[in-house]
């Protein structure tokens, strides 16, 4: 045996290529990251326009987000977060920067975030955002017609996060979609599909009492139903899938979530 190929020599050999390997994945990571940021945030603010029927084939997604105006509410008040009445440094540094708010971390952090009872959190998120963000797309002379609503809850086998528009009227659906979940493909994970997609618009979350008053049925919606505009097709095969956005819809829209902020919408105007 060569001196070469001594077992010394190749635990040497195997450590040094060891240590390339972890310092070229680790500085691959740390260059790669804020293009992976900016990646990120331009599929959240497709997923933002296209619950708001905004998208356009080839018009880029920056251009297109400039006719959306990134808000900041309390969900307790359902007033807007601005510079009177942010008091600690934290909400400072969320009004001086809304659309670098990231109310999925804020949730991590206890001051900035509430532990909810279980008897209200239908959508088994367990905590909640003192603050929500909340997008006022717009048209071409500048006027507010959709609101778009972030929204989160449990499914079969995991959280979806997506986003809800409705029109000015705060009751008819523009869009529902999502951007993040692990459902079954082909059961709940038909939450992607566009046909799915395509029942939302038109349907009405609130009767003509200002309830709640929306879900998904198993099987189609009848169209002849003096229910059919408040009901949604469920998805085959997917019940708890189907149980789960049916009830993350409700949560978001009534008091816990974004009833405060719809309430006053609705008392001053979009």
């Amino acid at each position: 045996m060569s001196s070469n190929d001594s077992t010394g020599k190749t635990l040497l050999v195997a450590a040094a290529l060891c240590v390339f390997c972890s310092i070229f994945v680790s500085y691959a990571a740390v260059a790669l990251k804020p293009e992976q940021i900016a990646n990120k945030q331009l599929d959240k603010n497709r997923s933002i326009l296209a619950a708001a029927g905004l998208l356009e084939p080839g018009k880029k997604i920056a251009d297109l987000f400039k006719r959306v105006e990134v808000k900041i509410v309390n969900l307790e008040t359902g007033e807007y977060l601005t510079e009177a009445n942010a008091t600690t440094d934290w909400e400072k540094a969320i009004v001086a920067n809304p659309a670098a708010y990231d109310q999925r971390k804020a949730v991590k952090i206890p001051a900035q975030s509430v532990v909810l009872d279980p008897a209200v959190d239908i959508a088994s998120i367990k905590r909640q955002p003192k603050y929500a963000t909340v997008y006022l797309a717009k048209d071409e002379q500048g006027e507010v017609e959709t609101i778009v609503l972030p929204v989160s809850g449990y499914g079969l086998w995991s959280t979806l996060h997506g986003f809800l528009a409705l029109k000015t009227d705060l009751t008819t659906v523009v869009g529902l979609g999502f951007y993040e979940h692990a459902e079954t493909p082909g059961l709940g994970g038909e939450v992607d599909n566009p046909k799915w997609k395509s029942v939302w618009p038109g349907k009405k979350v609130f009767n003509e009492e200002g309830k709640i008053d929306i879900q998904l049925i198993k099987g189609s919606v009848d169209p002849a139903s003096p229910k059919a505009a408040h009901q949604v097709d469920g998805l085959a095969g997917a019940t708890l899938t189907s149980r789960g956005v049916s009830n993350l819809v409700n949560y978001w829209l009534g008091s816990s979530g974004f009833g405060p902020f719809l309430a006053k919408l609705k008392e001053q105007g979009v």
